[in-house]
């Protein structure tokens, strides 16, 4: 009886330790269980009112925070984020970063497309304004001299614009074609008394090289009017060009690894509960540079583009001075035609000595015309103070964008998205609120295979960046050639290389399978000094429970108490 009493008194011993040892090791477990050390669910009023600013019902949005290992990109501690929640977030954060960085990338194109059009509608007002005034002027100075080619003169300027629009037109033998034909007509028309065969005035043609009827005009000309006609059509197809790899490059799509660290960085503190403190700024900036890699190696080539179009700037002002060169055209031309008519004894003297005594004509009138002769003074000399603050603002908005695809980290990484260097310790640091530690990453592509954020695939350059810096070394070879002087093939240069798309974005069945195998084969990274609870993986792996241990639910903590509970009744 005693043994029996005993054996009860010991099990009613423990039948009343048990409530209190249960009880302590549930709030042991549950203290691990809170990643904050609290011991109250927080509330998620904050998360609803964001949820549903972003265009979504706040109805689904907990009460309080849940367990959250349903997450897959979101660290899995508890969480006011459903499953659908952290997809809508994922999907919002995407179009809301691809719209940030295509409005950077706006600003840009609306940079060179304003330069574009000032230049461009300045150079064709120069042109303009000079064919315009030799069509108002020479008739009342040259007659019929005029009037009987007004063709000639109208091929020319036309000619001119062809080339400046990118024609493959050699501009030298379009100026020399000019002056022939002028001469002819000009020769025939100020010996009218002559029969001047086609075989006589080839021969005068030979001979005019010799007493050079027009002066040193048509030399000077064409030397001045290649080299500004080459550096006006250059730097124009520069900003296109420039324009255009900007508008291509902004088509490029986002990776699937870019969209997951994306989500992180902006929404997952939220469904944290931790609303009121925004991004670290190097957490930021290794993400960015992550999903910019690809257009960062845009960088050498497009600074070396600027350049040039600045080389190429300088060109505009000095002996080859555009407004003085296009903006004087009729004027040089009516000096030309001066030249000859009172040089014009001399003249035939010289190609009768040198092509014999032609025949007279005995069609032609023995009344001389009246010839108005005189030269030409220009009224209006064009202004350089037009084109000099045109440059000058051109500068200085191409320098403003010269490391505009390095800079794109820091322009996206504002106040408005992270914190400032103030905040250091106080910022969302992809897993907790502390301070951010592993290194900033390098520019480009190639300094991302350590990146601790987004796992950047460094073998496999993105196809559209490529060609666009292909398109990039194309055109600043040919500003090269147009700061030297050098004619150069200037047709279209946006579809030399066909084919697009991305070499980084896959399809889901694609990026299933590298998913798959990143998480079994992928090395951690040995720099990153984990604290705080950032993990050693990357916070935008294939699965984020990878860099970090996953903490208990509720559920599973009841199960394991209930059955340590039923083999303590047990004994």
């Amino acid at each position: 009886m005693s043994g029996r009493r005993g054996g009860s008194s010991g099990s009613a011993d423990r039948m009343g330790f048990f409530p209190w040892g249960f009880w302590l090791l549930w709030v042991a477990a549950f203290s691990v269980a809170r990643s904050d050390g609290s011991t109250k669910a927080r509330s998620c009023s904050e998360l609803r009112q964001l949820y549903g600013a972003k265009g979504f019902s706040p109805n689904v949005v907990p009460q309080a925070e849940i367990s959250g290992e349903h997450l897959r990109i979101c660290p899995q501690g508890y969480t006011c984020c459903t499953s659908e929640m952290e997809e809508n977030f994922a999907n919002k954060s995407r179009s809301e970063f691809e719209g940030m960085l295509k409005e950077a990338m706006h600003s840009v194109q609306i940079i060179l497309t304003a330069q574009y059009k000032n230049f461009d509608g300045y150079f064709q007002d120069l042109l303009n304004k000079s064919e315009k005034t030799l069509y108002d002027t020479f008739p009342g100075m040259y007659g019929d001299l005029y009037i009987q080619n007004i063709k000639l003169f109208k091929d020319l300027y036309s000619e001119l614009r062809r080339y400046y629009r990118g024609s493959n037109i050699n501009l030298e033998e379009a100026l020399t074609e000019f002056w022939t034909r002028l001469l002819e007509r000009l020769f025939k028309l100020m010996n009218p008394q002559y029969h001047l065969p086609d075989e006589y005035v080839d021969c005068m043609l030979k001979h005019s090289e010799q007493h050079k009827p027009f002066g040193e005009v048509p030399r000077d000309l064409k030397l001045k009017a290649t080299r500004a006609f080459i550096a006006v059509r250059s730097f124009v197809q520069g900003l296109g060009v420039g324009n255009d790899v900007v508008r291509k490059v902004s088509q490029v799509p986002l990776s699937q690894y870019c969209s997951r660290a994306i989500m992180k960085l902006m929404y997952c503190a939220h469904c944290r509960g931790m609303s009121n403190i925004k991004p670290c700024n190097s957490y930021c900036h290794n993400v960015l540079k992550g999903c910019v890699a690809n257009q960062a190696d845009l960088d050498p080539e497009w600074k070396n583009l600027i350049d040039a179009l600045l080389m190429v700037a300088d060109r505009f002002d000095g002996p080859s001075n555009v407004d003085v060169v296009i903006g004087t055209i009729h004027t040089r031309i009516a000096e030309a035609i001066s030249n000859m008519q009172e040089n014009k004894e001399s003249i035939k003297a010289k190609t009768f000595q040198g092509c014999g005594n032609p025949k007279s004509n005995p069609k032609a009138s023995n009344i001389e015309e009246k010839k108005r002769r005189g030269k030409y003074v220009s009224e209006d000399k064009p202004s350089s103070l037009n084109s000099e603050k045109l440059v000058s603002d051109a500068k200085g908005k191409l320098r403003e964008i010269r490391d505009f695809w390095v800079a794109l980290p820091t322009t996206l990484c504002n106040e408005k998205i992270s914190s400032g260097s103030a905040s250091e310790d106080r910022c969302w640091n992809g897993m907790t609120k502390g301070r951010y530690l592993p290194d900033v990453m390098g520019d480009g592509l190639a300094n991302q295979i350590n990146n601790p954020e987004v796992d950047v695939d460094v073998t496999k350059p993105d196809t559209t960046i490529r060609q666009q810096i292909m398109q990039l070394k194309i055109m600043t070879s040919r500003l090269r050639n147009a700061y030297n002087g050098n004619d150069v093939d200037f047709q279209d240069t946006s579809d030399d290389i066909s084919g697009s798309g991305s070499g980084d974005g896959c399809f889901d069945d694609m990026c299933g399978k590298r998913l798959s195998k990143t998480a079994s084969t992928r090395q951690p990274e040995i720099h990153v000094m984990p604290k705080s609870g950032q993990g050693l993986g990357g916070s935008s792996s294939g699965s984020s429970s990878n860099s970090n241990i996953p903490l208990p639910s509720y559920f599973l903590l009841s199960l394991s108490l209930a059955a340590l509970a039923m083999q303590y009744l047990r004994r």
